[in-house]
Parts: structure tokens; C-alpha cells; sequence
């Protein structure tokens, strides 16, 4: 069909005057409307050229005409006239699909000029009208200064442009004005009659006028007026009550009208609502008028007056400055070729380490705490001297001996007469040597997707790997040069050695020269450029993990290292800091699942495609997530050979063995050679937490910024709703991703922001305390994350020229907040559309062009709160508050920044530049004694040494503040060991700063929750992770606090506390604590997310809260103090004694000769009952407690409603607990209404129990388990699957064991997996237990057959299966019973006296 706005304009402009003239005639009819049509396109409908709807809309252009020409001021009087005119006009009877689309209904003329009237326009007034149609409610309008009309249908704007020649145009929806609007035109008055319940991108819309007029508003001017037509549902209903305010808040309604009847000529009878809206704050819920119609309205309709408008503010876009560009940093100099030169090496005597094997291990040391000290358990090395400081291992890793290894190394022989290597660092070049003589079982391909490994014969052998776990200060860069020289004078002259940053070079070639080699030895990859070869043959690349994992189009680094290595490589590659490849696996996020980091993965495929390197792991932090191991792929952990078939199988089985199967796995791998992990001693070391009382005026400032990010937040999330991230009206996510997104980064600004703060606010007293330490001839050490460099990076490139010239800036944690709003504060508006589902979701829209459209009415938004920020008190950073105080000639600043800004004596401000060079001299200062403070952070720490060292002039004792542990527990922990090292003159003091807000504890709680699984992996034992440094009570995120905290909120919720209100802290926080029917939501925010917000609210409101949380928490860690179960770990046993029994080898491993073992451990164990206190508080607080005594027994127990079951029909088996003051016990509640169990008073219950409990405190149990231990990782898979935890049991005597529990009843089958055998008769104690516990027991003798707990008719049974037809009379004279159930003989052992079946059955096994 040809589309009849294509026509010429004079034709067209023909048609719309004669049906205008028509109209004014009076002479209108359809067939003379259709006639025009006819004349204009040449022919009838019937040719396609034209339809009914169009004829429709030319009826309504025509009409747009007369309306502007006979009432162009139009009148109340003249209402009548309009309404005659429209009614002798032809009723609209039918609708294009464009008209569905849009859902377009012209404006009834009379209804339009009610608007006008009621609209009171001005000469001066700036008329918008966001749906115009064919422009009937701006036709009457009197002469404005400028009109805008927005139509989103294209034929209809072609119609208004020849309507309104001298308006502006425009075809953007309706509902997004504040985002697709040109901002710079902002109407006095809007007119409009939006689509009802259809919206661009959502199609079907409820809420669409709401939207539009939503839209509308926002962007009329303060005082403005605005005349629309809406839905009839549109009004102060219950159901839309919440809608109606919000919309019309800070608004008056002039005038609400309801007309019943006024559409009937558009083909409709939908009744509509007429509101006048001034944009001035006032009443809106005025009278409602009603009337069929127009005319009935007009005589009862008062006009009123408008109000003066103001002059809205220009939202003015922030638009970042381009950094200019120089000649010098454009230009790329061409490295210089240079020729090959032979290198000339010194001769130095080169002969064998020899050692002496020691068959038996070396006896353990006296154990101190958790460690024990260290020497080499199989070795004793010739001529080798011992560390210079001394070293410990944890407990757990002394415990397992080494295997006796049989390489020996070849170093120069001055490295041994000269010590320049201790025996632990040589007893490290002999296991590494002895793991690389080793392979995988298999042979493997890389992958060609992924970074894994396939099986394939046509594959390659992969060399087994080594794991150096040692402390900081242990000295692992020489053990790393020493590793390569062993490989080096065997005539492999190729290595790669892998570190964290640049600055490391220097530590590198330090540690090669150390022990002879040459420093050029060392040549860093980005010498050269990633697309050409690398010249030299022989040598030591050093790499960065940055560097290993850039690419440049179809060039990598990776690419260019293996081509240097070539396929055949078989030396070293080191991976100094491996924890650094530690997220190559990815895994969950607050985010959901996050993808592998770029330098895990580059680690993990330099490694696949060098199948026989030599891989050397080096870190103090090997992993502090079971998960981060993924990168250690040459330490056979998983895949043929091992119990695990994959990566994902490890991870899944060590996690559900909970800490202490994390332990063992560092364990197991010291016990096949392929590890090892000690650290210094740190006996003497001195620990003093220095604590800052925060003064009344910085509580002051700090609720001050805490109220302002309450509002930060609150213009987020209104943000969000005007961006449509989240629907407006309903509330709905439309676009999850950027609604997780700007929520993520609005809290991981406003963490660093506070912290920030706390930061600052410490200095007073943190100064103090350093000036006392120096008057006592003592160096000082502060260690810190943040320095602030990007904020002054970015604060730069806002300057001119001149402003640079004369700097006057001023650094401060509030510009983090800044930052934030300028850089992710949500502006971008969104598109709605329909997925495939037929959800309502939302993308980023962009303009014509490709640019992002903003949402005008956020950045305005956005503009106000950098304003308010920026007047608020500024903060000065800790960094700079030190060097600022003390002057840069007395600081020591080791942090890694290229420039920082230095206060002069005048006032005025300088910026210093700073070289790679800086951190080396200014570490060399200190180190000498010319500055007696020194500040470093993890980027410029990382493999320094500040402690008192022997070769150091300054050897004062160090003083070691940790002012900011940051978020990773390994790397704060490196940290602490920069200044505890070997060959140091005194041991330093550690000494935390805090604050007395107690928000701070959410960063000690980060450091603690970490140092549990960290020390389990990297030590073998999860207590040495933190040496003691952190209180593990600070660990907030243990599953006591957890449970603290769901009873906080249920308390919040029911009002009974009195920090603060469910609805206070909801809108404080942004956390949902109830849903809208009142109840606490099933999903409660997490103790993280509650932690996180916490630190946001003032001070004194944060206080009063976490001491109610403390409260509530001390209870629970009370009670596990009690019980003896603090501190130990749920995975932990104490025993009074424990001895083996019986020790049977399952397994000896063919290369190390290391063992599996299934013992047999009696325990001896104090009874330890809950206490009185503790079960009548459980009765208080716990809902259906009965207190109850037993009338035969005299004793004493709490009755408690537990968990139901479900028979397969449906019947509910009412279930119960009673608690004993040793056991709890689980009862159908049909079975104690026939027990002797009855009701009793408070003080009966409290005499019964007491004497239960001191009688029971006097004796002792002793009962027999098995213990699966020793080397477990390879048959892990073999141990039973339905007990995956690993226990350690620890006895008075200080001996411990770790491994996995096996029951009784699985013994058997576990001995002849291992084809060994055992003594061992089962007990009916143990059968009964199992029996008791729904686990199943075999027995062989007199018949074979299985033991069982079934359920039948509701009721638990023991059930014999498998029994011989002929011993079911001998059964049946034991007391067993039988059942023909669904026609099968099933035979039963009576519950209630199992004992004499089960005892005969075992006596004839």
C-alpha cells in the first residue's frame, strides 16, 4: 500500500485545507472525506493506495486547521460551538495496527479545549506536548514564545510539520523524555494526552501514562504548569495510592476532573481523568469534579491561576579533559640490535651436595604453641650450617616426615663451605631436583579450549612440579637462584623465572649473584617488544605475571616465551609469588560466577605447553581458597593416578572435608616430597594493639559524611528507577546486570571511602606513638594499601596549564566519593524491550550516532550531590598526613607511586616525580639509618626487606604498625614479614591500629575468616596462618556470628531493639529485613552484605547496634566455651588419652615409599554436659519446650518440637528431642505419651539435672574408633562417601591425628579394597549405633545378609535382608518377627529389645 503522507506536500496540503473548509462548512461527510481521498491519490480504496484509517486521520488534520484558525483564543463560551462541531462529524469506526501500536486516540476537540483553557498559557510560556498526534490539544493555543511537539509515529510528524511549520519537532518516546529530550529545552507548560496502557519497548504496559507523565514532569520547569488527560484507574485508590504520591509528589493538582463519556466520536467509551498540575509543592488530593461530559463540565469547572516559574538549573555535564599528548611519548625508539657476547663465567669448583639418608626420621623438637622447630627429617647435609634465624613448622606439617630422596644436586662448592645456602635451603634444592625426576601418571595434549589437559596417546610425559611454601624471611629467592643453578651446571641454560612486578628484578639478580652467578645473567621479556625474537640463547628471563599475560592483536607474550623456550625446554620455570595465578579457575562472586584471571590462565599454559619443564611454585600464600590450587597442575593432585578424576572433583571433595581436609592436602604433598613449609620462629616477636579513641569532632565529621552517603544512596536507587534499571512503578529488575553493577560499586566505594576516613582519623594518636618509639632510639615501619596516587592522577588531569603552575590541591578521601559519582554513578538510560519469555528487561540505549543517551534528570541529580560533597570537611590522607607531619627528608616512602604531592615550607604545593630507582634508594635510606621511618604498601613491599638486618647499619629494633591489613589475608600477612626475617639483629614489635568504632571490625573480620582456610593450606595447620596477631573471637563471618545475626534481625524485626528501627535501618542500610506481608524475608541479607552497610551509619548508631550483636554473639561462643568446642573447629576431637591399638599399612606409595594407614585409636574422654543456664535458656528462647523428668529413671530433659517426617503416603510422623545433659535424643511424639516421661516444675527439672550433670562430670568414657590416616589424598575415593569430613583428634599429651573417621561397620569393606585383614569383631553396640544412625551393616556370618533401618506403616523398623527361607525359625526364636508385605516375607528385629538378636547374630560371625 502506498502511503498516503508520501504524497507531495502540496497535494497533501490540498486535502487537509478542503477538509478544513469542509468542516467549517458544516458540510463533512464520510463519503465526501472519502472523496478527497479519492481525488488526492487518483484513485479509491479499493486500489490500496489508501485505507479507511487514513481518510480518519486526514479527518483529523483537517480539524487540527479549523480548530487553529476559528478558536485560536479560545473561550469557555466556546465549548458549546466545539462540541456541535465535532458531533456532526463522522464517528472514527475503525483502527489501523499502527494506531494498536501506538495506541493512538486523538483528543476530542472539546476536551482539548477545556486543556487549553485550563492551561492558562502565556506569551512567554515554552509549550511541550510529548504525544502530540495530529496535534489537536496545542491547535487553540494563544501566541507562546516557542512550541515543541514530540510524536513518536513518523506519519504523524510528517502531518505536524505541515500543521505547525514554525514548532519544533521531535519523534523520541514519550517516557524517556529526561534522557532523549534535547536538555536544553525545558517547557513552562505541558500539554498531553499519553498512550493508556502502551509503551515503547514493553508493548502491553500497565503503567504507561504513569510513565509519560513521570517523564513530563521532570522535565517542566519549577512553577510550571501541566494539562494532561489519563487513565480513569489513574487516582488516590488503595491499590495505586503508592504511585499517585510518588508521582505527584512535590506538586500541586489545581483541578481533578472525571468524564464519562467524552470519546464516544473516536470510537470508544472510555472514561478518562482530567488533572491540572502546577510543579510547585502543595495538595494532591483535591475534590474530584464528575461528568458525562465536557459541557456538563464547564459550567461547574473553576480555572486557576498560575503560579511564577523558575528558571531550572542546567545540569552541566562533566566532560574529562583530554590529556594532552607529547612528542616524546608518542615516539617508540627501535631497540638497538646487540651483538651476541660470549660470556666469560669466573671458574668456580663445582662438586655434588652430599648428604646422608636418614632411614628412620629425625626425632621432633620441643613443641612450642602450634610449631615445632625445624630441621630436615631425612637428611643430614654435609658441611651445611644451620638457618641463620631459627625456623618452625606447624605442628601437623612436623608431624609428617619427608620421603628419603634420592637426587643429588651439584652447586658450587663455596655455596656450602661459605653458607652461603642453610641446610633448609639446600634440603630445598635436593626435593625440588628429586620431584622433577618425576612424571604424571598418563599421557596428555593441551586442551584446545580451556586450560586443562586431555589424554592422548599420541601425547607427551608432563614433569611432576614443586611447591616452596616457606614464610617471608625464609629466604625463597635464593632457594629459587639455587634451584636454577643446580639446573644451570647440568648444562640447562635456559630458565624462566616469574614474579610479581619489575621492581623484583633487582631482588632477583641480587639472589642469582649471590651464590654465584652474573647479574646480566638476568634479562627482564620486556627488554623487547611482544612481536619480535628474543636474541639471546642462554639465560634467565625474568617475566612479570602483567607482562606474561598481555597480547597486542594477534601477538602475545605467551606466544613469544614459548617460541624462545621451544618445545623441548627442560629447564626451570619459577613462578615466584605463584598466588598471584591463584583466581585461573574463576569461581562465585558477589556478582555470580566470575572467569579465570588472564594470569592464571597464561601461567597454567605456559606450563601445558612445556611439558618437561622443571615448574617450581614459590609463595608464603600458596592459596588461601582450596579453589586457588587450580594453578599447581604439575603436583598430581588430580586426574589418572589420584583418587580425583578432575580439577572440579578435588575442589568439590577437599571443600566438603571442610578446614581440616584442607589441611591435608599440604600435608599429603610434604609426604610424597612435592612441598614444603616453614617459617621463621617468632619467639620474641612482640604484639601490642594500639587502639585510637576517636574524638568527639571526628565522630562529628564521620556521621556527617555517613548521612551523606545515605543520601548517595537514596539518589542511586532513584537513579536506577529513572534510567530504567529498575522499573519505576513496579519496582521490578529490568537489566540485573548494570542494577548489580552500580550496586557493587556504590558499596566498594563507600568501604574504601571509610576506611579512608578511619585511616586519617587514626594519625593523632598514631603519630604520637611513633615519636615515643623514636625517642627510644627505635625505626619505625607502617605498612598501608592506599596511597591515593589515582585520585591525584585524575585531579591532575582536570588542571590547565596555569592552574598546574600554581597547585592548590587538596587530597582527601572524600575524593573517592567523587570518583565515585563522576565515574559510576548510574546516568546511562535504558531501553526497554521484551526478552523471549515475555519478561520486561532493559539494555543501554545509544543515539543515532552510537553515543550513550544520558538521563538528564540523574546527572542533574549526580551535579547536586558533588556539590554537596565538595562543601563538606576535607580529610587529609594517612600517607601524606605521615610525610606532611615528619617531611619528606625523615620518611622512607616504599609504595610503588610515580608522583605524590609535597607540602613546602611557604604553603605552596609541589609534585615530585618518582622513578622505578625511588623505592631502592629510599629502602637503602632506612636500611642505613639516614631515615628512621619508612612507609610501604603491597605494591612497593612485595619482596623487600626492612627488618634489623645483621649487614644494616641501622639494627634498632623495628616497630611495625599495621595501619591498613586491606582485603587479602596472604598478602597482609607478607607484610608482617618484611621487617621478620632471617639474619636480623632483634625481633620487631607488631602493633595493629584501631579505632574504638566498631564498623572497623569488618576489616579485622575479612583478615580473620581468611586466616583460617590461608593457614590451613600454606601450613598444614589453620592456627599458624595469622601468628597470632588476629584474636579469632574478631572473625565475624564464623558460623556463630551467623547465627547471631539471625536472631538480631528477627529481634529488629519484632521492635525489641533499641539502637535502632526496622524501618530507620532499612532505609539507612538498603537492606530488605521483611517482605511487604511483614514477615522476615526468607532470603536475609548475609552477615557480609550487613557488615558492609554497617559501616555507613553514624557512629553512635553503629556502636549501639554491634553491641547488641556482640551480645547476642558472646552467648553463642559462651556455650562453645562450655562445651569445649571454641577455637578447635568442629572437624577437631579432645580426647583425656588417646593410644593405638592397632596400625594396619593400606597402602605404601611406590615412589616415596610414603604409607596409608587404618588405626584403631581407644579414646579416653571427660563427659561434658550442657549446663543448666545453657538448656533453660534454649527453653526460653525456643518455642514448645516442655521441661520433663523420666518417673522410673529420676532423670532429667528438655522437650523440644523437631523436624516431622513424611511417609511415601503422605502421613505425617510427629517428631520430637530431648535433650539430655550428654546426648539428645530424637522420639516419634506417639512414642512418649507411652514412656515414663512426664511434665515437670522448674525447680524438679533443676534438682534432676544438676545431679545428672556433677555425676556425670566424674567418670569417664571410652570408646574405639578407626582412623583413616597417613597419606590419604590417593585413597581418598576407596574411603567410605557418606563421611567426607576429616577430623583431627588432639589428646592432653599433645599427640594428634589427622585423617578420616570410618565406622565400624565399614571396615570390613575397607580392609578388602586394601586386601589386608583385621581382627576386628563387631561390637552390637557399634551395629546398634549404626543401625540407630540409618546405616546400613553387613554381616557374612551365619549367613550373609544386611542389616537395616526401614520404615514401614510410619514406624521405624530394623529389618534383616537377605535371609536364608530355613533361618527364619532361629531367627523367629531370638524374638525377630515377620510381615508379608506386598506378597514377600520380610523379617524384623523388635526396637524395643534389639540387643539379644543383634548379640546372636554376632557370636556366631
Amino acid at each position: 500500500m502506498t502511503d498516503l503522507f508520501q504524497q507531495s506536500s502540496s497535494r497533501l496540503d490540498a486535502a487537509i485545507a478542503e477538509t478544513a473548509s469542509a468542516i467549517s462548512a458544516g458540510s463533512l461527510t464520510k463519503k465526501s472525506l472519502f472523496d478527497t481521498m479519492t481525488h488526492m491519490h487518483g484513485e479509491g480504496s479499493a486500489g490500496g493506495s489508501w485505507s479507511q484509517r487514513d481518510a480518519f486521520d486526514l479527518l483529523e488534520a483537517g480539524l487540527s486547521v479549523h480548530l487553529s484558525k476559528a478558536f485560536s483564543d479560545v473561550t469557555q463560551s466556546a465549548i458549546s460551538d466545539i462540541t456541535a462541531t465535532i458531533q456532526q462529524l463522522p464517528t472514527h469506526t475503525v483502527r489501523s495496527e499502527d494506531q494498536i501500536r501506538y495506541q493512538q486516540f486523538s483528543t476530542p476537540a472539546d476536551l482539548a479545549a477545556l486543556a487549553v483553557i485550563l492551561a492558562q498559557p502565556r506569551t512567554s510560556d515554552i509549550v511541550l506536548e510529548p504525544s502530540a498526534g495530529h496535534g489537536s490539544m496545542v491547535a487553540m493555543l494563544p501566541p507562546v514564545k516557542a512550541l515543541h511537539l514530540n510524536e513518536l509515529d513518523a506519519k504523524r510528524r510528517t502531518k505536524l510539520a505541515r500543521l505547525f511549520p514554525d514548532a519544533q519537532i521531535t519523534g523520541v518516546d514519550g517516557a524517556m523524555l529526561t534522557s532523549l529530550l534535547d536538555e536544553t529545552i525545558r517547557p513552562s507548560l505541558i500539554l498531553m494526552n499519553p498512550p493508556f496502557s502502551r509503551s515503547q519497548g514493553r508493548g502491553v504496559d500497565g503503567h504507561a501514562a504513569v510513565r509519560h507523565l513521570r517523564s513530563a514532569l521532570a522535565r517542566l520547569t519549577p512553577g510550571g504548569r501541566l494539562v494532561a488527560v489519563m487513565p480513569d484507574w489513574f487516582t488516590t485508590s488503595a491499590k495505586l495510592m503508592k504511585i499517585y504520591n510518588d508521582t505527584l509528589a512535590n506538586c500541586t493538582v489545581q483541578t481533578s476532573c472525571r468524564l464519562d463519556k467524552c470519546y464516544q466520536k473516536q470510537g470508544t467509551n472510555v472514561a478518562v481523568r482530567l488533572y491540572v498540575i502546577d510543579k510547585v509543592p502543595g495538595n494532591i488530593r483535591p475534590s474530584v469534579l464528575a461528568r458525562d461530559t465536557v459541557g456538563e463540565l464547564i459550567a461547574n469547572i473553576l480555572v486557576t491561576k498560575r503560579c511564577e516559574t523558575r528558571t531550572a538549573p542546567q545540569a552541566q555535564p562533566v566532560v574529562a579533559k583530554p590529556k594532552a599528548a607529547t612528542l616524546f611519548r608518542a615516539m617508540r625508539a627501535k631497540p638497538r640490535s646487540v651483538p651476541a657476547v660470549k660470556r666469560i663465567v669466573p671458574t668456580q669448583e663445582i662438586g655434588p651436595v652430599s648428604y646422608q639418608k636418614l632411614e628412620a626420621p629425625r626425632p621432633l623438637g620441643e613443641q612450642t604453641g602450634v610449631y615445632l622447630p625445624y630441621r630436615p627429617s631425612r637428611v643430614e647435609i654435609e658441611g651445611a650450617a644451620p638457618h641463620p634465624t631459627p625456623l618452625v613448622e606447624s605442628v601437623a606439617m612436623g608431624s609428617i616426615p619427608a620421603p628419603v630422596p634420592q637426587y643429588e644436586p651439584n652447586l658450587h662448592k663455596r655455596i656450602t663451605v661459605d653458607a652461603l645456602l642453610s641446610e633448609a635451603q639446600l634440603e630445598t634444592v635436593i626435593y625440588a631436583g628429586n620431584a622433577w625426576e618425576q612424571y604424571l601418571d598418563g599421557i596428555f595434549t593441551p586442551s584446545e579450549e580451556g586450560v586443562g589437559l586431555t589424554l592422548d596417546e599420541k601425547g607427551r610425559r608432563y614433569r611432576k612440579g614443586y611447591f616452596l611454601g616457606d614464610g617471608t624471611g625464609a629466604g625463597k629467592g635464593r632457594q629459587v637462584a639455587a634451584c636454577i643453578l643446580d639446573s644451570w651446571l647440568a648444562g640447562r641454560h635456559k630458565a624462566i623465572w616469574i614474579s610479581k612486578n619489575e621492581s623484583l628484578l633487582e631482588d632477583a639478580r641480587r639472589d642469582w649473584s649471590a651464590i654465584g652467578g652474573m647479574p646480566g645473567d638476568i634479562q627482564p621479556l620486556s627488554s623487547w617488544k611482544i612481536d619480535e625474537p628474543i636474541p639471546f640463547n642462554d639465560g634467565i628471563l625474568f617475566v612479570t605475571y602483567p607482562t606474561l599475560r598481555s597480547q597486542r592483536q594477534d601477538a602475545t607474550r605467551l606466544k613469544q616465551l614459548l617460541d624462545w623456550a621451544e618445545e623441548c625446554f627442560d629447564g626451570v620455570i619459577a613462578f615466584d609469588e605463584s598466588h598471584e595465578m591463584g583466581g585461573v579457575a574463576g569461581g562465585e562472586g558477589a556478582r555470580g560466577a566470575k572467569s579465570g584471571s588472564l594470569q592464571g590462565i597464561a601461567g597454567v599454559l605456559l606450563q601445558n605447553h612445556l611439558p618437561d619443564a622443571r615448574v617450581l611454585y614459590a609463595s608464603a600464600t600458596g592459596a588461601s581458597d582450596v579453589n586457588n590450587l587450580a594453578y599447581a597442575v604439575r603436583l598430581g593432585l588430580w586426574g589418572p593416578g589420584t583418587a580425583f578424576s578432575n580439577r572440579e572433583d578435588f575442589i568439590g571433595q577437599i571443600r566438603s572435608g571442610g578446614i581440616a581436609a584442607m589441611e591435608l592436602v599440604s600435608r599429603d604433598l610434604k609426604a610424597l616430597g612435592l612441598y614444603q613449609a616453614r617459617a621463621l620462629s617468632f619467639a620474641g616477636v612482640e604484639y601490642d594493639v594500639l587502639k585510637h579513641e576517636l574524638t568527639d569532632q571526628q565522630i562529628g565529621v564521620y556521621d556527617t559524611y555517613a548521612d551523606a552517603w545515605a543520601i548517595i544512596h537514596q539518589n542511586m536507587e532513584e537513579a536506577l528507577a529513572l534510567t530504567n534499571v529498575v522499573d519505576d512503578l513496579e519496582g521490578g529488575t529490568l537489566n540485573s546486570g548494570a542494577k548489580a553493577a552500580a550496586r557493587s560499586r556504590f558499596e566498594g566505594s563507600k568501604q574504601r571511602f571509610f576506611n579512608q576516613v578511619l585511616l586519617s582519623m587514626k594519625l593523632p594518636t598514631l603519630i604520637a606513638t611513633i615519636n615515643g618509639h623514636l625517642d627510644d632510639e627505635k625505626s619505625i615501619v607502617i605498612q598501608l594499601v592506599s596511597t591515593a596516587e589515582s585520585i591525584l592522577d585524575r585531579r591532575l588531569n582536570t588542571l590547565s596549564p596555569e592552574e598546574r603552575a600554581e597547585l592548590d590541591i587538596d587530597l582527601s578521601p572524600r575524593e573517592n566519593v567523587i570518583d565515585y559519582l563522576e565515574r559510576a554513578f548510574p546516568t546511562q538510560q535504558m531501553r526497554v524491550y521484551v526478552d523471549d519469555t515475555g519478561e520486561d528487561r532493559s539494555m543501554p540505549l545509544f543515539d543515532d550516532e552510537g553515543r550513550p543517551v544520558h538521563n538528564q534528570q540523574a546527572l542533574a541529580k549526580r551535579q547536586e550531590l558533588i556539590e554537596h560533597i565538595c562543601a563538606m570537611p576535607p580529610i587529609k590522607p594517612a600517607l601524606d598526613g605521615i610525610i606532611e607531619h615528619y617531611g619528606p627528608d625523615a620518611v622512607a616512602e616504599v609504595t610503588g607511586r610515580t608522583k605524590r604531592l609535597l607540602s613546602q615550607s611557604d604553603g605552596s604545593q609541589k609534585l615530585e616525580s618518582r622513578s622505578a630507582r625511588t623505592n631502592q634508594s629510599e629502602t637503602d635510606q632506612f636500611m642505613d639509618g639516614r631515615k628512621k621511618i619508612l612507609v610501604f604498601s603491597d605494591a612497593g613491599g612485595t619482596g623487600r626487606s626492612y627488618h634489623a638486618s645483621l649487614d644494616a647499619q641501622n639494627q634498632s629494633q623495628r616497630v611495625h604498625f599495621l595501619l591498613e591489613p586491606g582485603w587479602r589475608a596472604d598478602r597482609a600477612i607478607q607484610g608482617l614479614g618484611r621487617t621478620h626475617r632471617t639474619h636480623q639483629a632483634t625481633t620487631p614489635l607488631f602493633r595493629p591500629v584501631t579505632t574504638n568504632c566498631k564498623g572497623e571490625l569488618r576489616f579485622t573480620s575479612t583478615i580473620a575468616r581468611r586466616l583460617d582456610s590461608l593457614g590451613a593450606l600454606t601450613r598444614g595447620q589453620r592456627q599458624t596462618g595469622g601468628q597470632n596477631l588476629f584474636d579469632p573471637a574478631d572473625n565475624l563471618e564464623s558460623e556463630y556470628a551467623k547465627a547471631a545475626l539471625v536472631t538480631w534481625f528477627s529481634l529488629l524485626a519484632e521492635g525489641k531493639l533499641t539502637s535502632t528501627t526496622l524501618l530507620d535501618f532499612q532505609k539507612r542500610s538498603g537492606l530488605s529485613i521483611v517482605s511487604e506481608d511483614g514477615i522476615l524475608e526468607e532470603d536475609l541479607p548475609p552477615i557480609q552484605r550487613w557488615l558492609n552497610r554497617i559501616l555507613a551509619l553514624p557512629i553512635a548508631m553503629q556502636n549501639a547496634i554491634f553491641d547488641e550483636f556482640l551480645a547476642l554473639l558472646e552467648a553463642r561462643v559462651s556455650a562453645a566455651r562450655d562445651a569445649g568446642t571454641l577455637d578447635i573447629g568442629v572437624e577437631t576431637i579432645q580426647v583425656e588419652k588417646a593410644e593405638v591399638a592397632e596400625d594396619i599399612v593400606l597402602r605404601t606409595d611406590e615412589k616415596t615409599g610414603a604409607t596409608s594407614h587404618l588405626l584403631r585409636i581407644d579414646l579416653t574422654t571427660k563427659y561434658k554436659p550442657i549446663t543448666l543456664e545453657r538448656v533453660l535458656e534454649r527453653c526460653d528462647w525456643s518455642e514448645g519446650c516442655v521441661l520433663m523428668k523420666n518417673a522410673k529413671s529420676g532423670k532429667a530433659a528438655l522437650c523440644e518440637p523437631s523436624r516431622h517426617f513424611m511417609t511415601e503416603r503422605g502421613d505425617l510422623i510427629q517428631r520430637i528431642i530431648l535433650h539430655r545433659p550428654l546426648r539428645r535424643e530424637y522420639h516419634d511424639q506417639s512414642d512418649l505419651a507411652e514412656s515414663a516421661w512426664e511434665e515437670c516444675g522448674r525447680r524438679t527439672f533443676a534438682n534432676l539435672w544438676n545431679a545428672e550433670a556433677e555425676d556425670s562430670t566424674s567418670r569417664l568414657h571410652r570408646e574405639t574408633i578407626h582412623l583413616a590416616t597417613g597419606l590419604l589424598l590417593p585413597i581418598w575415593s576407596s574411603l567410605p562417601r557418606d563421611h567426607l569430613e576429616v577430623n583431627r583428634i588432639v589428646d592432653q599429651q599433645g599427640c594428634s591425628w589427622l585423617g578420616r573417621i570410618v565406622h565400624d561397620t565399614d571396615v570390613a569393606d575397607l580392609l578388602t579394597k586394601f586386601g589386608a585383614s583385621s581382627n576386628l569383631k563387631l561390637s552390637k553396640e557399634a551395629v546398634l549405633r549404626s543401625l540407630c544412625e540409618n546405616r546400613s551393616v553387613q554381616i557374612d556370618q551365619p549367613f550373609p545378609a544386611l542389616l537395616k533401618c526401614s520404615r514401614v506403616a510410619g514406624e521405624r523398623r530394623f529389618e534383616i535382608t537377605g535371609a536364608p527361607v530355613a533361618q527364619l525359625p532361629w531367627l523367629k526364636s531370638l524374638g525377630c518377627f515377620t510381615e508379608i508385605i506386598s506378597y514377600k516375607t520380610r523379617v524384623f528385629i523388635p526396637v524395643k529389645s534389639p540387643e539379644r538378636v543383634i548379640k546372636a547374630l554376632l557370636s556366631s560371625n
